[in-house]
């Protein structure tokens, strides 16, 4: 597989909200740390209406350094690197379900309104989790799942903002300058023991993997519902050496 075979079938965020509003927000530092997208006026929405949570995203960017090493441990999508990162996010994040009943009521038009039938259809949202909820802001985490986890990420983040219960997601992921020609140069995986594996890193983070390209794809095509939603991709610039 070649840094090509990133390039085909993904977007490059042709939808979202222009740079320069991103840059007001976040800074030219962190958007050259990071890769930043913005989706229906995500990113203003935070700085407006999310205080202290946006103190807290802007000082955890800041923050934020992994290692090469964290990359060639195995772990999946519950690694090292998701893992430091739910340790850096306090317990007023909490992972959360939403769960509700739909309430039906069908009634008459005619000059005198009648309530024809009424019933209420259980478990109508039900099961949809999101890593982190802070108020009204939700923050879900992917470094290296099947792609297809984004659809029920945004799924999730359209279920509760039509639940009236978010008002703005943010997805922390894999961006797409953490490439195969990047992770050829990480060599060989580690095993458990910290020895050193005999599968090259790259074989990990396959094209059908969580990364910014993917997720593009699915924010262009409007899989995030009315929920305004930023997307914030972990770059060679986050990445120590050991």
């Amino acid at each position: 597989m070649t840094s090509n075979d990133y390039e085909k079938d993904v977007s490059v965020g042709r939808n979202a909200d222009a740079i320069g509003q991103i840059e007001k927000v976040f800074g030219s530092d962190l958007c050259d740390r990071f890769e930043i997208f913005s989706y229906r006026n995500a990113a203003s929405v935070l700085l407006s209406n999310f205080k202290p949570q946006y103190e807290f995203i802007i000082k955890f960017l800041n923050e934020f350094s992994i290692t090469e090493t964290m990359i060639r441990t195995p772990g999946g999508n519950k690694g090292p690197i998701v893992k430091y990162i739910e340790d850096y996010f306090p317990s007023g994040w909490q992972e959360t379900q939403i769960s509700a009943d739909l309430h039906v009521s069908l009634n008459s038009t005619g000059r005198k309104r009648t309530q024809l039938n009424s019933y209420i259809k259980r478990g109508y949202l039900d099961g949809h989790k999101i890593d982190f909820v802070n108020g009204r802001l939700a923050v879900d985490v992917e470094w290296n799942s099947k792609d297809q986890t984004y659809d029920r990420d945004l799924y999730a983040f359209s279920a509760f903002y039509q639940a009236g219960a978010i008002d703005l997601g943010l997805i922390i992921t894999r961006g797409s300058s953490i490439n195969t020609d990047y992770l050829r140069k990480l060599g060989k995986v580690l095993k458990k023991n910290g020895e050193e594996g005999s599968e090259p890193v790259y074989k990990k983070f396959g094209a059908s993997t969580t990364w910014m390209g993917k997720l593009l794809y699915r924010l262009d095509a409007g899989r995030n519902g009315g929920c305004p939603v930023l997307a914030v991709g972990i770059t060679p610039n986050c990445i120590r050496p050991e």
